[in-house]
């Protein structure tokens, strides 16, 4: 097979999206046959065709889905290595792809890597933070697809190397209505009287739950399934159930939403997190350099936060 041309597949994209092939030329400021005739071309080099010709313009065929749907993810690679490339021109000294779960983001990452960038010596690296579930973000850094990642440290990280992050610990958020509201503290046995709600079965918390259920010999009863914290809170809310969620999270939807939080008294609900990677040595001077940065910054406030213990006490 020949070379696809990017211009012919940045077309096609934008004809499919359309479904007319004069908007799109009025748009770019060519002849309509002379879309035409690319696409035409690009048909003949795949032995397919692409479009079909309706009343009021033009459909992809099944070919044509699936081409367009890879065409997509094509031009917005080769836009980031144009993007990249320009950023390297003036001056750019590095570019971190930082894999991280949901539980990482949505306490204090986003701070932390704001806080990075910031320093006057990071100005000229850039960073693309990119949500996993812990097992799919692993299996990523192994394969060396991704260069740091940071995740809940009870997850299989055999093969990489690791450094401490932070802690959370796990909470039960409830409708201010619902009969556990009143409790100050709970054990997880507790909550499995009463309907959840989930995150996937990939998400490491997902797991962390099926196992402590297990090893009471009961089972967990998932009222709904959602894809994120933000949904689980959304439907707590509603109050279609309860759902295991890192107490850390909660204070903004707390006031947001009117729910509560509970803290879980069980050993696991204290979890530890860890910057992984594959080997330091490795790591290009930017990755090395967000490395170093997370560790100190999560190792200053934990020392804060014992200070303070210690003055309260």
């Amino acid at each position: 097979m020949k070379d696809l041309d990017l211009k012919t597949l940045r077309l096609l994209v934008a004809v499919c999206e359309h479904q007319n092939i004069a908007r799109v030329a009025e748009q770019e400021h060519i002849e309509p046959s002379a879309i035409s005739k690319r696409i035409a071309q690009m048909e003949a080099v795949l032995g397919t065709p692409l479009l079909t010709r309706v009343r009021r313009g033009v459909q992809p065929t099944a070919a044509g889905l699936a081409l367009v749907e890879h065409a997509r993810t094509v031009l917005f690679t080769m836009e980031r290595l144009q993007n990249d490339l320009a950023a390297l021109s003036r001056g750019v000294t590095g570019h971190v792809r930082l894999l991280a779960t949901a539980s990482a983001i949505a306490e204090s990452l986003l701070d932390d890597v704001a806080a990075f960038m910031r320093e006057p010596e990071h100005r000229n690296i850039k960073v693309d933070i990119e949500e996993r579930f812990s097992q799919d973000l692993v299996r990523t850094l192994r394969e060396g697809s991704s260069s740091v990642g940071v995740c809940w440290d009870g997850t299989d990280l055999s093969g990489l190397q690791r450094r401490a992050y932070r802690q959370d610990r796990l909470a039960l958020a409830v409708h201010p209505q619902h009969p556990l509201v009143g409790q100050r503290e709970l054990r997880f046995e507790q909550t499995l009287d009463h309907e959840h709600v989930g995150l996937p079965p990939s998400a490491a918390v997902h797991q962390q739950l099926q196992r402590a259920a297990a090893s009471l010999g009961r089972t967990i009863t998932y009222r709904v399934i959602v894809s994120n914290f933000d949904s689980a809170f959304r439907v707590v809310a509603a109050n279609l159930g309860v759902s295991v969620i890192p107490i850390q999270v909660s204070a903004t939807y707390e006031q947001m939403l009117g729910i509560r939080s509970i803290p879980l008294t069980d050993p696991w609900a204290e979890r530890n997190f860890a910057i992984c990677f594959r080997d330091c040595q490795a790591l290009q001077p930017a990755a090395q350099r967000m490395v170093d940065y997370l560790e100190c910054r999560a190792s200053d406030r934990s020392q804060r936060k014992h200070l303070e213990q210690s003055r309260a006490g």
